[in-house]
Order: C-alpha cells, then sequence, then structure tokens
C-alpha cells in the first residue's frame, strides 16, 4: 500500500466480515461483473492468438474447427478466472498503483497455460507453438488493458456514490494525506474519504488534495474531537485514525464509540524496523501479531532479475543508439558543456558508483543539489525539460545496468549527502540494487522528493519477485511517454 503507515484493523471483524460489508448486492454485482469482463477479454485474446498463428503459418492447424476453438477458449478461461479468484484478483483491496494487479495477471497465466498444456498433452489434443507464443503475449496484455478500463469504470461508479463507503481520516500529516491518497486511488475497495479531523481546532489548512499532479480530489479539514455526532453527521462508516500524536486513551475511547455505532476502524500503526530486520504480521484469533524476521536471500530471483536486466538493457542500448546519438548531439549544440552528465550515486550496500545521464542543466548548476521538481526550474536547459518530462535524460543508466551497478527496477539511486541523513527504516532502500525505475517513478508522488515517499521502496524491498519487476516495466512503458 502506498503509505507511510499500515493500516491495521482496529475491531474484532475478520477479513471475510469486511469483505461481506463491501458494498452489499452492488457490489456483489460488480465483482461478478468483473470476472465477466475477465472471462470475455481472455477468450478473445486466445482467439486473436489463434487468428495471427493461421495467417502466418496457415498450413498448421492451429486449432480443430471455430466451434472447438470457442470451446477451448472458454475452458481456458473459466481456468483463468478461477486461478485469478484463488490469487485474490477479486477481493476488495487496496491497490498499490495496480501493480499488484499486473503482477497477478502474469502470474496467473503463466500457471494457467502450464496447467493447459498438461491437460492438452494428457487429452493428445494438438496446439499451435506458434498459437501458444502468441496467446502468452496477448492475454496479459489483453487482460491488463481492460483492467484499466474497469478501473476507470469503478472511478467513475464510486464517485457517482455506489456500493461506497464514507470515511473520516483522523491526522492531516504526511501518513494521513497518503492514506488519503491510496484510498481515493483504490477504487476497488469501496472507502471514499469525505474529511480530515484536525484536534488542533486553529489548524490554518481548510482543505486537503489528493497528492498528485491534477489535484482533482480533496477533502474539508474540520475540528476534532471525533465523537459519534460528527460520523453521523458526515454520514461515515468508516473511521481511520493516522495521527501520531492522538493520546492512547483518547484514542481507545474513539474506537469504542465508533464500534457502538457499527462503524469500521482502522489506525495507522508505525513500523518500528530495525536494520536488516523486517516485521510480518500475523492474525490470530482476531488478535494481530507482529514479529521481527530476517530477509532471506533468494538466489533464483536475482539470477533471473540479473538475466530480465541485462536482456532489457541490451536491447534498450541496441534500438535506442541512433536516438542517443541525435541526443548527443542536440545537448552540445544547445548548451556549453559536456554531453553526458557524471554523477557519484549510492547504491546496493552503500557502495559508491558513477551513474550516467544526459545533462539537463546548465554547467554552472551545483553537481550535488536536490533535483529540480518543477520544469520551470532556472538550472534546466530547454532541451532538458523535454528529456526530464519524456526520461530520455536516463538512457545513459543503461550502461549502469549492464556494468551490474543498477537494475531496471529498483529505487532510485540516492545522492551520498542525502544518504547519510537516513533514518534506520530509510537505509533499507539499499538493501537491493537502485533501479532505472520503479513504484515510485510511476507514482504521484514522484512530484516529492524520494527521501520523502520511502513507502513505495520499502513496499518493493519486501514484496519484490520477477512478476512484480516485470508488471513495474509494463506500467512504466505507459506511464513515462506521458511525462508521468
Amino acid at each position: 500500500m502506498a503509505t507511510s503507515a499500515r493500516l491495521t484493523e482496529a475491531t474484532s471483524e475478520s477479513p471475510r466480515s469486511i469483505a461481506a460489508d463491501w458494498g452489499g448486492h452492488l457490489a456483489h454485482a460488480l465483482v461478478s461483473g468483473e470476472k465477466l469482463f475477465d472471462f470475455a477479454t481472455v477468450v478473445a485474446a486466445i482467439y486473436a492468438a489463434s487468428v495471427l498463428s493461421r495467417r502466418l503459418r496457415p498450413h498448421v492447424l492451429a486449432w480443430q474447427k471455430p466451434s472447438a476453438l470457442l470451446l477451448s477458449a472458454g475452458g481456458f478461461a473459466l481456468l483463468f478466472v478461477f486461478l485469478l479468484e484463488r490469487h485474490g484478483g477479486y477481493r476488495p483491496c487496496l491497490s498499490l498503483l495496480a501493480i499488484r494487479e499486473t503482477e497477478r495477471v502474469l502470474r496467473v497465466t503463466l500457471q494457467a497455460f502450464s496447467l493447459a498444456l498438461v491437460v492438452a498433452y494428457l487429452a493428445h489434443a494438438g496446439a499451435s507453438r506458434l498459437g501458444i507464443v502468441f496467446g502468452l503475449v496477448l492475454v496479459p496484455l489483453f487482460l491488463t488493458l481492460e483492467k484499466w478500463q474497469v478501473h476507470g469504470l469503478l472511478c467513475r461508479l464510486r464517485s457517482r456514490g455506489y456500493a461506497t463507503r464514507q470515511a473520516v481520516i483522523v491526522g492531516t500529516g504526511s501518513a494521513a494525506r497518503r492514506i488519503y491518497t491510496s484510498l481515493i486511488g483504490s477504487p476497488k475497495f469501496g472507502i471514499e474519504p469525505v474529511a480530515f479531523v484536525e484536534e488542533d481546532a486553529s489548524a490554518s489548512t481548510s482543505e486537503i488534495y489528493e497528492c498528485s499532479y491534477r489535484r482533482e480530489h480533496s477533502a474539508k479539514v474540520l475540528p476534532g474531537p471525533v465523537r459519534p455526532e460528527l460520523l453521523s453527521r458526515l454520514g461515515a462508516s468508516v473511521l481511520v485514525i493516522a495521527d501520531p500524536a492522538m493520546p492512547r486513551d483518547e484514542m481507545l475511547l474513539t474506537m469504542s464509540e465508533a464500534a457502538e455505532m457499527g462503524v469500521t476502524t482502522y489506525f495507522a500503526a508505525e513500523d518500528f524496523i530495525a536494520p536488516g530486520f523486517w516485521v510480518d504480521y500475523a492474525e490470530l484469533d482476531g488478535i494481530m501479531l507482529a514479529r521481527f524476521s530476517r530477509e532471506t536471500t533468494r538466489t533464483v530471483y536475482e539470477t533471473g532479475k540479473r538475466m530480465l536486466d541485462v536482456a532489457v538493457a541490451a536491447a534498450v542500448i541496441v534500438l535506442s543508439a541512433p536516438l542517443a546519438a541525435i541526443i548527443a548531439v542536440l545537448v552540445k549544440r544547445t548548451s556549453s558543456g559536456p554531453t553526458l552528465f557524471r554523477q557519484q550515486r549510492v547504491g546496493k550496500a552503500g557502495r559508491l558508483f558513477t551513474m550516467y545521464k544526459f545533462r539537463t542543466m546548465y554547467v554552472e548548476a551545483s553537481a550535488y543539489g536536490y533535483s529540480p521538481g518543477q520544469d520551470h526550474d532556472p538550472r534546466i536547459t530547454p532541451l532538458g525539460r523535454f528529456l526530464r518530462r519524456t526520461s530520455l535524460d536516463e538512457l545513459p543508466q543503461f550502461l549502469n545496468v549492464l556494468l551490474g551497478q543498477m537494475s531496471m527496477v529498483g529505487p532510485r539511486p540516492e545522492m551520498p549527502f542525502i544518504v547519510e541523513q537516513y533514518t534506520p527504516a530509510q537505509r533499507q532502500r539499499l538493501a537491493v540494487k537502485p533501479g532505472i525505475t520503479g513504484l515510485w517513478q510511476i507514482s504521484a508522488d514522484r512530484a516529492f522528493l524520494i527521501h520523502e515517499n520511502i513507502e513505495y521502496d520499502l513496499y518493493y524491498v519486501r514484496h519484490r519477485s520477477l512478476f512484480m519487476d516485470v508488471a513495474i516495466l509494463l506500467h512504466t512503458l505507459w506511464f513515462a511517454p506521458r511525462g508521468v
């Protein structure tokens, strides 16, 4: 979840009871509709794969007959939807930039095709190898595009109040603001924050916007304390306590009064993480237990990640060589100074390395300072604005990937003077190689400094997998050309 605090349920409800209270019959209808959309999309993808294989190799019989094709595609789609449900694809949960959804689609695609090929082999059913290859590409592609459309549809339905619970957030700090942004960006969860409550009645902020470039959503800041009358007046059925300064006795009283009203209460608990350790949570008969555990080395994942890094970086370098040459000439001619910008950055385990970029700022600008947060920063050259907006200035960093200093996916490398100020939690970013792209880079919080948004990187470090890396790369391909 894209927040600096973990949402932990503060009532005795189990995840099943929360799901049951998600929105009643309409919520169940939306889930059923999503399953039907997924089923139809998978059938369409398999059919398209068969058509393409027939066009390219007409003498190879991809499927027996059109009726047999539709029957096989339907069976495969049922298997796919079943596996998606088993993996939690239809549960009401917070979405981390839709990365989890894309990762799940990639994982289920391989599982479904593996099972389908075993069944086809046992049933002595013929299948075109080319059709299988096309299917492996088109099924996740079609599903990812379809789920983005479903996400937009859910956003429109939620904005009209369908199957939505109203929420009040206690606190106005960074944790509260990011929880607000996460809930706004996760329509599947079905919670709409309608107000913030600040205990200090003299708070100067009267309205808070989401952490986004567009600033489309906002909520009023109301004076506290939180009382049943306030929750009733706002029609709130969810309460999120995200004020770390809230006294314990007052928090318990607020939670007790909310529970008597039938209001589901969450609180944002800080993660006290010692260097080299992670906090794992487990539920035991309604009680949340926490324990510290060391991260284990994953040789298979690291090997696969390195192979992916080398393959993608080499392909990008070869394909972008003409474009890189043009950019190099333009940088040299439009402003004085070197073509490449070299800077010391901190890599895995705190090791320093030289990072390469196309120069986007004037040579008079300090080599070590906070990166520009806006296009009109006077340090940036006119060409540099375009290069930074399109991320083309980062093309030379694929050399760092080939050298093994960076990865395709990971936390962005920071400058040494920033790392020296890291807290123990922030140092967790150094547990993996820095990357060209990552969760923070494709989030709305990219408008802010990296070390102020470490929850993205900590989430990635804790949950990283090869499927997540591929999902992040796919999302980067979608967002990078749009300048996000």
